[in-house]
């Protein structure tokens, strides 16, 4: 079968070999897999040999399973699974769990075929509704790390909300605070991202030319005081000041995205002195991606236009052109 394979600074398809049953799971046959920017990432850092993908969408055509799955099911499916026993998951720090880091899709969603393990099949998969296309079940991963992360800042009802980067996950993260019920301000350097904001329902945009003209409007919006939460989609260095300038005393800065130079941080004393809550969230879950799922169904987020499509063989020219900025999400199609 073919697959698209990290091979030092370049990506290549080869010929792998069809993955077999030989244990409870399934055999899928993958319809499409949207582009990640962690699978950007790995790309960058040449992790020679590595089958990127897991935003996948398929077809099962072998099974051997306990769940109600069955051949010709369409699904879509997330690849982490927390074994909710250890340390990390009863402290709800499931992406830290061993068995989340190891659970993986084999080989990756970017090859014709992959193999789910029983695990996979009972936690992270799911039919795709009759309402959603291909393209838009695949965002059910990439909203669940969105989903999980309003759920980790926990933050008070109708809240001010500002989402610093409005790429494909901003503008994901920006739906979810909304559909959660709070207020959402988009913060981006590009217009085009500032248009898709106001499309999906942003309350505020704001076009950012420098730090204190984006304080000020924030401080408008929000009655003369700071937001009540950023929530960090960008990862420029900058992107930490502005958030701490423009988040109120007592708020919260919710990180979801690292940043070239990790020696700028946040201010010790100004986390102390304002009480501001500062914290991260990497992942989603088995339950954000249910969640997800069912926002995507039900049209409470929607990603009409996120993405550009392309072929297996053309992986490369979307790793370029999302590093480029030239398109905001790629949909890897492998099958027609």
């Amino acid at each position: 079968m073919k697959a698209a394979v990290i091979n030092n600074n370049k990506i290549e398809i080869q010929n792998l070999e069809y993955p077999k049953l030989t244990d409870k799971g399934a055999v899928i046959e993958v319809i499409g897999s949207g582009l990640c920017g962690s699978d950007i990432i790995k790309y960058l850092h040449k992790q020679n040999g590595l089958v990127l993908g897991h935003e996948i969408v398929g077809k099962i055509v072998e099974i051997n399973s306990d769940t109600d799955f069955k051949k010709g099911d369409l699904i879509v499916m997330g690849h982490h699974i927390p074994c909710y026993e250890c340390a990390y998951c009863k402290g709800g720090s499931y992406s830290m769990c061993q068995s989340f880091k190891q659970t993986n899709i084999k080989p990756g969603g970017f090859s014709e075929y992959i193999f789910a393990s029983e695990l996979h099949l009972k936690n992270t998969t799911h039919k795709i509704p009759k309402e959603l296309s291909f393209v838009e079940a695949s965002f059910m991963e990439p909203l669940g790390c969105c989903v999980r992360a309003v759920d980790r800042a926990d933050l008070p009802k109708n809240s001010n909300v500002a989402v610093i980067g409005l790429g494909s996950i901003g503008l994901l993260m920006g739906q979810a605070i909304k559909a959660y019920g709070h207020k959402v301000i988009g913060i981006d350097l590009i217009q085009e991202r500032l248009d898709f904001a106001e499309k999906f329902g942003f309350d505020n945009t704001i076009k950012y030319t420098n730090e204190e003209e984006v304080k000020r409007k924030i401080l408008d919006i929000n009655n003369g005081i700071g937001a009540d939460a950023i929530f960090l989609t960008a990862g420029a260095n900058s992107s930490i000041q502005t958030a701490k300038n423009c988040v109120r005393n007592g708020g919260t800065i919710l990180v979801f995205a690292s940043v070239k130079n990790d020696e700028i941080g946040f201010p010790n004393n100004d986390i102390y002195y304002r009480e501001l809550k500062v914290l991260s969230t990497y992942s989603a879950t088995p339950e954000s991606l249910s969640k997800s799922l069912e926002l995507l169904k039900n049209k409470k987020v929607t990603v009409d236009g996120l993405t550009s499509e392309y072929s297996l063989e053309d992986l490369q020219k979307a790793i370029d052109d999302t590093l480029s900025n030239k398109i905001l999400k790629a949909y890897i199609r492998i099958k027609d």
